[in-house]
């Protein structure tokens, strides 16, 4: 197979440079660090205008090309010498590197200048003759939210690795960073950053592996490998594992990167190496590689999700890897195993389909590509990440610094990526955000630009969750002109709701490239003229065909796009403990105490499907250690960047305790230091996203309503709505109800609008005074810090709390539907001498439903349920909307869009600030009115869509009697529960055992007299007759897994004999076959238990067959054999 990529583009060489790119400041944005000058430049920029769209680009760009000749940048390259110490060993040693802070700045030139103070960019013109090219300069794999359960992808993997339409390919998930490198030139980046203390580290990791493969080779082979990434424009992105990033899971042994992806940026769409592209790509070049397994077949798949399932809960390094090793059909080691670099603390797996024809696709590259050798593993390679973060410990960019000076010229020709250009303005790393509008609108030169501009411009109009940052471009400085800018742009995608939400674009719009994890494009604006015109520049129809050929397949591998994007992470509970229950619940444990901790993780382990027994285990561990930590910190929360320099040693200690402490704890013990040497990160920059800043699930006691409500509860009603809801209403009828809500319990409310002061704590006052009674909060409850407060109430007065809210469709990022809000927003504006001031005498009302509206953005109608229900364990559902309405009109819904733009672009301005107040008061204005007067235009129809609200108050009362009196039983939140698989066997009907009992004493004198006496205790015992085929302990997890296959399958068993003595009683079992395949037991003696003496284990009576050959016990043949059958399940 060849490595080198398949197509060569043909405007490669022009539009490549040879000069390195700049990488920026670690966390600018555009709204803030700028310069006051560049501020109120860009505020002035922007200005709301009605149904805003960007200008379409001018004349068609599908036919042109545009190719901008490279600049001959002579890189300056220090060699790297192997130099013979004293003791005759081999000592790494780099030569100074090129460095923009070691040579005598220069002052920069006028167009610099003038480049990097903005006003080249003011001056630039959006015209006939400007045009833009922009080009992928690093990226990872897209993300693509599966919308089934977990268990749905389950069955469809399974699905279509049965019918040979796929292969499932699993992978270790490493606990790091992400890091691509892009060559010398082409920079190194983050997730979502780049010049920072991550990317540092990541080249630096990325060149010791380097000289520990290639030894005396390396100074030859890293140049050749940055010369061949520049070449062929291509981006390898890595797992990036070390100590001095802050805590996971576990602190590594040593500091790695494993290879995940290999990209071919090229001029169209990104192409991704498939994995065994990816392990030849890798050997060659001698790059770290991931442990991965093929599961081709339906046994082996089935196989795999089982044997996951009996480790989820106890797996390590060495189980996982052992029983995946003995159930895949291909297993590719890792280049570096993980106990031996990381530990035996395994994150978890990656499990995604991927071609039928991939097992094949690997066995060739195993043979022809084998593992390469290190040559440099008995070298000194000079000071270790950790020591040279340990000697520069005064601030980052000394950290820096050292890295990269010791990283050598190959890897590092110039720090300007992470130290900027001495000689430019101290602000001027940040370019304007109206470089992206300017983007937007000049015609694309070529095709992947316009591809590009089409992502970007959907982003912004269906405003998704993204930012776009712009940088200037410090190595193309040189080239700039009025008419010739260049930058760097980053998208960065602020949460899963986002790649969600433009996953469901593409459907929509056919051609749409993907959005990526970690994206980085270079942009170039420029003005055609006589020597750059892209009319007369040759065709890009090749390039456009290329491009379409490289994303015109459906999926991938001729898979359907769903099924091409299956993928599903399975993670650990042992790594699970330390992250989600230990280090997230710090803030929690210090702030709020140990009973809201206790609330959290309670809480997590719901929502996993953790067993019984591990709650109870983990809930005596997390107490201990809460006691533990509090009584050694006080009051200072320990930080979660070394929160394993305590949780390390106190678990290794509970682990010693007991085997099976042992087996919770995973594994513990030769804690790595972390205080020397952690890397200084910026306090505002967190790359993964769980080393500084954790996304904590707030503390929550559990459900108020489990089974049932109890009758003597008191009762919260509270509302999570928006104004004009119809609470207030509700709740007047509610009250004024003459059967109450039943059980004859006092209901009492209290107006939102009439309370003085703050609300919430006289509800708990009033819950103190009144605690068996039904309280209606009449006050819209639209957050989590609301949430929270009623769930203390409910913890501290043995209350339960039930939600209410209006029944919508929603938006994908939002609870509430246009349709719903205009329904609001109509309401309030028909209302007189409201309580609140929120009528249609108020000049902001529309305003104000906005700010209710924008509380509960973030989270679909799914997501918005499931949390409120498995947070209070109910929902009630307000009909709102006919079903069978006609669509909102055009009016009604630009009104309200315009009305979304303008609160957003205030809300970026000012913040809370009154609409009344602020730059965008008069558009305010302006927009209440049109408001009012599209409503009104539109009351028929906003009328004729509501349910009657007699219906509504009626259903609402139903629902809430049934609450009070204990009747109801909460809708499922739809979590899967996978538990922790023991042993598989099949499961037999007790009837039928208990049947043929009966027949066995009516004819059998001495099978009579032994169940005189016993018949009850043996029905009490019977409660699930079963046929054991293997026990993880005893077998093995693989024995078990590879049950499987067969899982939920009828299963024939024969009972031919009835072996039994004064302690214990079983069948005889022979176990038959599924589809002409024998099911074969690893018991010895595969039976039925029927029965043990008090005292006596199940486990005791596989001694009874050499009982009966002792003469300790008695046999009844059963002649002809009983025939019964029940399906194979894991317990």
């Amino acid at each position: 197979m060849s490595l080198v990529p398949r197509r060569r583009l043909l405007t490669s060489s022009l539009l490549s440079s040879s000069s390195p790119y700049v990488t920026l400041s670690r966390h600018l944005c555009f709204n803030s660090d700028m310069p006051k000058k560049q501020i109120k430049r860009a505020q002035a920029d922007q200005k709301w205008q009605v149904k805003p769209k960007i200008d379409a680009p001018c004349g068609s760009s599908s036919d042109r090309s545009v190719s901008v000749a490279a600049e001959a940048v002579k890189n300056q390259f220090g060699g790297l010498s192997l130099e013979e110490s004293n003791a005759n060993v081999q000592v790494w040693k780099p030569k100074a590197v090129s460095s923009s802070r070691d040579a005598t700045p220069q002052k920069a030139g006028l167009n610099q200048r003038k480049f990097y103070g903005g006003e080249y960019l003011d001056d630039f013109n959006v015209d006939k003759s400007a045009y833009c090219q922009a080009q992928i300069r690093a990226t990872f794999y897209p993300k693509f939210e599966n919308e089934k359960t977990d268990q749905e992808i389950r069955t469809r993997m399974i699905e279509m690795v049965s019918k040979g339409l796929a292969t499932l390919e699993v992978s270790l998930k490493h606990s790091g960073s992400l890091f691509m490198y892009a060559g010398h030139s082409g920079g190194a980046y983050a997730k979502n950053s780049f010049g920072n203390i991550y990317t540092a580290v990541g080249v630096f990791v990325l060149s010791r592996m380097f000289r520990e493969a290639w030894g005396t080779k390396a100074v030859k082979k890293e140049a050749e490998f940055n010369d061949f990434l520049e070449k062929n424009r291509m981006c390898i992105s890595m797992e990036l594992v070390t100590a001095v990033l802050g805590d996971h899971g576990q602190r590594p042994l040593d500091d790695y990167v494993v290879v995940t992806a290999v990209t071919e940026l090229g001029n169209g769409k990104p192409k991704f190496y498939s994995t065994s592209e990816i392990i030849a790509f890798c050997r060659k070049w001698r790059l770290p590689t991931n442990h991965v397994w093929l599961f081709s077949t339906r046994k082996s798949v089935t196989s795999f999700f089982a044997a996951f399932d009996a480790l989820c809960e106890e797996g390590t390094a060495t189980s996982v890897c052992r029983a995946l090793d003995e159930v895949a059909d291909i297993s590719v080691p890792a280049s570096k195993d993980h106990v031996k670099v990381q530990g035996e603390i395994l994150e978890g797996l990656v499990a995604r389909i991927v071609s039928s024809g991939s097992a094949r696709d690997m066995e060739n590259v195993l043979r022809d590509h084998p593992p390469p050798p290190f040559d440099g593993a008995d070298l000194n390679l000079g000071l270790s990440l950790r020591e040279v973060c340990a000697a520069h410990r005064s601030n980052e960019e000394q950290q820096i610094k050292a890295l990269l000076k010791s990283v050598g010229p190959s890897f590092c020709p110039s720090d300007l990526d992470w130290l900027g250009d001495e000689s430019a303005d101290s602000h001027s790393k940040n370019a304007d955000k109206s470089v992206v509008t300017k983007f937007l609108q000049s015609q694309p030169a070529d095709y992947s630009t316009s591809k590009l501009q089409e992502m970007i411009r959907l982003m912004k109009e269906k405003r998704l969750p993204a930012a776009f940052k712009c940088y200037h471009n410090f190595n193309r400085a040189n080239d700039v002109s009025p008419d010739n800018l260049f930058y760097k742009l980053v998208v960065h995608v602020h949460s899963d709701s986002g790649f969600r939400r433009y996953q469901k674009e593409m459907r929509h719009t056919p051609g749409l490239w993907p959005l990526y994890r970690g994206f980085f494009v270079d942009i170039n604006l420029f003005k055609s003229n006589k020597e750059r015109d892209p009319m007369a520049l040759k065709s890009n129809d090749n390039a456009v065909k290329d491009a379409r050929e490289n994303s015109g397949q459906q999926g991938k591998d001729g898979l359907a796009d769903d099924d091409a994007n299956l993928m599903i992470k399975l993670k650990f509970l042992t790594y699970k403990l330390r992250t989600f229950l230990i280090r997230n619940g710090l803030s929690i444990l210090f702030k709020e105490g140990p009973a809201a901790y206790k609330t959290y993780y309670l809480r997590q382990m719901k929502i996993w499907g953790t067993s019984d027994g591990k709650q109870k285990e983990l809930c005596k561990m997390l107490d201990e250690w809460a006691t533990h930590i509090k009584r050694k910190c006080g009051n200072k929360q320990l930080s979660s960047s070394i929160y394993l320099s305590e949780a390390e040693p106190f678990l290794e200690e509970y682990a010693k305790r007991s085997p099976k402490n042992q087996v919770l704890i995973g594994s513990a013990g030769n804690l790595v230091r972390a205080e020397d040497f952690l890397a200084l990160v910026d306090s505002d920059l967190d790359e993964e996203g769980d080393l500084v800043k954790e996304e904590v699930t707030p503390a929550t006691p559990e459900p108020a309503v489990k089974e049932s409500v109890h009758k003597t509860e008191g009762l919260i009603v509270f509302f999570p709505g928006i104004p004009g809801c119809a609470k207030s209403a509700l709740c007047k009828e509610l009250l004024n109800a003459q059967e109450g809500l039943g059980d004859d319990q006092p209901v009492h409310t209290l107006i939102g609008d009439l309370v003085k002061g703050k609300y919430w704590p006289k509800v708990a006052d009033e819950r103190r005074k009144k605690p068996q009674s039904i309280m209606l909060a009449d006050k819209n409850a639209p957050n989590e810090d609301v949430w929270r407060q009623i769930e203390e109430m409910c913890r501290k007065t043995r209350t339960s709390a039930v939600p209410v809210v209006p029944d919508s469709e929603g938006t994908e990022s939002n609870p509430y539907s246009l349709d719903a809000l205009a329904v609001f927003m109509f309401r309030v504006l028909q209302r007189v001498n409201h309580p609140g001031n929120l009528d249609k005498a108020s000049s902001n009302a529309g305003y104000v439903l906005l700010m209710f509206y924008h509380l509960y953005e973030g989270k679909n109608r799914k997501e918005f349920e499931s949390e409120l229900i498995d947070r209070f364990g109910s929902l009630v559902k307000m009909p709102l909307l006919r079903s069978e309405r006609s669509p909102l009109p055009d009016p009604v819904k630009s009104i309200l869009e315009e009305g979304i733009d303008l609160f957003q672009l205030h809300s970026r301005r000012h913040g809370r600030l009154e609409s009344t107040k602020g730059t965008y008061a008069a558009e305010w204005t302006k927009w209440e009115k049109q408001l009012r007067n599209t409503l009104n235009a539109h009351s028929v129809y906003l009328n004729s869509i509501q349910v009657p609200f007699e219906s509504a108050v009626q259903h609402v009362r139903e629902e809430l009697k049934r609450i009070a009196k204990g009747e109801y039983k909460p809708p499922s939140s739809e979590k899967t529960k996978h538990g922790s698989i023991v042993f598989a066997a099949i499961n037999l009907p007790v009837t039928q055992v208990h049947s043929l009992l009966e027949k066995l004493a009516e004819s059998n004198p001495t099978m009579r007299s032994f169940l005189e006496g016993k018949k009850n205790r043996i029905e009490e015992k019977l409660e699930r007759a079963h046929v054991t085929l293997a026990h993880k302990r005893s077998h093995g997890v693989a024995a078990v897994a590879r049950y499987g296959q067969h899982l939920n399958r009828e299963v024939p068993v024969e009972l031919t004999e009835l072996i039994f003595n004064d302690k214990m009683a079983a069948f005889t079992a022979h176990v038959g076959s599924v589809d002409g395949e024998a099911i074969v037991s690893k018991n010895e003696w595969p039976h039925v238990t029927l029965w043990t003496a008090e005292g006596v284990t199940a486990r005791e009576a596989n001694a009874l067959p050499q009982l009966y050959a002792d003469g300790k016990a008695s046999r009844i043949v059963i002649d002809p054999p009983a025939l019964v059958s029940g399906p194979l399940e894991f317990f």
